[in-house]
């Protein structure tokens, strides 16, 4: 029989169960991925109670000592804050997910500081928020010991926690108004009650940009010195570059400082590294702190993609930090930010290119391919670049502009172009060309990294209505032999010529130009890779698998050749053609193709140097 279907539904309502000795072993152990991170938690305690008790007192400064006692295996926290009641901390020091300071923040200030000035009373001079930072002291200890004593001068209070489900809470001796934490480290993390140097490193890790003076073991000295003159309201640029090279350790090549103020808060300096990115994978990463408290070292997506060669440190009190208070949640505020931040770098770059132009080119110069293979991608950096990025030409190095100014199309030959811009992409012809390109106006644009030719065509593309030509400096491109090498009536080579020079498998052509080299030659790129691939697969060294990508690739585009042009201008070519490939001038002819082809960058074949060979005994046997 069928279930009524109009039946009611049978439910049951239970709670949540929670193992608490387990989730303090997930609080310890598992939350935070540094031993350095209770460092961070309880300094952050320590700056909150001191900032409350500021708030009503204006006299008062507040001091956060930290002691080791290597004989007990403790470490020890201590302020001079506001200090907690015993209700405090029985309703709060042992509940995860609610703290004090996550409570003024959310406007519940009255159940703690109904003194406050009006001004305070929103917590944002606070660093706290999510009340678990007590817990990740467990990472280290086995046991916390919290003793502590009201501003308004309450009976003292002490709170003992171990690995346990049981809080003990009682009476404490404390007479001076403030706060405690003891930790008593497991053994494994002994060295943290033993080497000052170690728990020092910790404390600048995290605390170095804190207003509040922190001592270690009773030191005259703050271990937390850093001056971080970016966060002051008018900052020396001067001491900003200074104290900014002491802290990464390395010489800033600019300095960009930052101070916005809405749609969010943000404060600080960017700089422009020394260290160049390997390829475009280097993600940049920049030092946060929130309320002066640092976050990581290493927070990534901040700045554009297109600038990993920046480093800094930013103060962002707007931007939450993850629950472990090790990164930023990646929100609304946070894409703000980024927004932001990439608006002032584009518009301290753009002031740079104008009011600094030298310093501008030294740092184009020292991140010239990051920045050109970026460029590809975005569009304002590509505007950024237009009158500043120098591509290398015959005639130097010129900027895009200057290269279109020079490249107007030769209207004896071009129909519809109103450009024509050459490029080679070959390094092995860069100065063989150059000879070519030397006596005209026009120049060739060596652009030997493929992301440069796309940058080059990008940005043709977008400075002008005209019609513009991107075509390579080669002869098998149209008008190059005309308009380039000025020859005239170029054809192909007969039967006769081609079967000649088959060693060489190179496209021959036969043409008339003034140019006084009797051969020319022109290496094709993809040929030659691909004869450097079928060498390697002869010899066994290929992968299987790479191999079938490889013969995939030239399949779908095929290689092409490599493209010899003889000169019958020449009276040595003329003579030679004139006689035949049988005639002694026709093996002179052949060892002109091959030092042209080698002067071009071509990788001479066996067969084309065993010929050679053979060419020198006939020369031999006909004089």
């Amino acid at each position: 029989m069928e279930p009524d279907s109009n039946s009611p539904r049978k439910t049951k309502r239970i709670p949540f169960k929670v193992d608490i000795a387990g989730v303090i072993e997930i609080m310890g152990t598992s939350l935070y991925s540094h031993p350095n991170t209770p460092v961070r938690e309880l300094l952050q305690n320590a700056h909150d109670a001191i900032m409350r008790r500021r708030a009503r007192d204006l006299s008062y400064q507040g001091r956060i000592d930290v002691l080791q006692d290597a004989a007990t295996r403790t470490i020890t926290f201590i302020d001079d804050g506001i200090g907690l009641s015993q209700k405090e901390a029985e309703d709060y020091l042992g509940t995860l997910g609610i703290g004090i300071t996550g409570l003024i923040k959310k406007g519940a200030t009255d159940a703690f500081d109904v003194s406050m000035h009006s001004n305070k009373r929103d917590g944002s001079n606070l660093i706290g928020q999510f009340g678990i930072g007590l817990f990740s002291a467990f990472m280290l200890a086995d046991k916390l010991v919290v003793e502590s004593l009201r501003f308004e001068g309450e009976e003292a209070v002490r709170w003992e926690a171990g690995a346990g489900t049981d809080i003990e809470l009682s009476t404490s001796d404390r007479t001076t108004v403030g706060t405690s934490v003891t930790l008593y480290l497991k053994a494994n993390y002994a060295v943290f009650a033993d080497d000052a140097e170690l728990l020092e490193s910790g404390i600048k890790q995290y605390a170095d940009f804190l207003p509040i003076p922190i001592h270690l073991n009773h030191s005259s000295a703050r271990s937390n010195l850093i001056q971080a003159s970016w966060l002051e309201p008018t900052p020396d640029s001067d001491a900003v570059e200074e104290q900014i090279a002491s802290y990464f350790g390395e010489t800033p090549l600019d300095v960009i400082l930052i101070a916005v103020e809405a749609p969010v808060a943000i404060k600080g300096a960017l700089y422009v590294s020394p260290q160049r990115t390997p390829g475009f994978a280097d993600d940049a990463t920049i030092a946060v702190s929130v309320r002066r408290m640092v976050i990581s070292r290493h927070i990534r997506e901040i700045v554009p993609v297109w600038a990993p060669f920046l480093r800094g440190v930013l103060e962002l009190p707007n931007c939450s930090p993850t629950s472990n208070r090790e990164d930023l949640v990646r929100d609304a505020i946070f894409d703000s930010v980024c927004d932001a931040i990439s608006d002032e770098i584009y518009v301290h770059f753009d002031a740079l290119t104008r009011n600094h132009p030298h310093r501008w080119q030294s740092i184009l110069h020292w991140h010239r391919y990051t920045f050109a293979g970026m460029a590809i991608h975005d569009e304002k950096l590509r505007v950024l670049l237009q009158s500043t990025y120098k591509f290398i030409t015959s005639h130097g190095e010129l900027t895009v502009e200057q290269i279109l100014n020079r490249s107007r199309a030769d209207a004896l030959v071009e129909d519809e172009a109103d450009y024509v811009v050459w490029y080679n992409a070959d390094r092995r012809q860069e100065a063989w060309l150059n000879e070519f390109f030397a006596n005209g106006s026009t120049p060739c644009v060596h652009t030997l990294r493929s992301f440069e030719e796309t940058l080059l065509a990008s940005m043709l593309g977008e400075m002008t209505l005209e019609q513009v030509d991107l075509r390579a400096a080669s002869p098998s491109s149209t008008n190059f032999c005309e308009s380039i090498l000025g020859m005239e009536e170029r054809v192909e080579a007969s039967a006769e010529w081609h079967g000649f020079f088959d060693s060489l498998d190179s496209n021959i052509f036969v043409a008339s130009t003034e140019n006084r080299q009797p051969v020319m030659a022109f290496v094709n790129e993809r040929y030659e890779l691909s004869k450097t691939f079928d060498e390697l697969r002869e010899n066994g060294e290929l992968p299987r698998g790479f191999q079938r990508l490889i013969d995939q690739h030239f399949q779908r585009s095929p290689a092409g050749k490599n493209e010899i042009v003889l000169n019958t201008q020449h009276r040595l070519v003329r003579r030679a053609l004139e006689q035949g490939a049988s005639s002694p001038l026709a093996n002179v002819l052949r060892i002109l193709v091959i030092a042209a082809l080698s002067k071009a960058g071509a990788r001479i074949q066996m067969a084309a140097q065993e010929m050679q060979a053979e060419d020198l005994e006939a020369i031999a046997d006909a004089l």
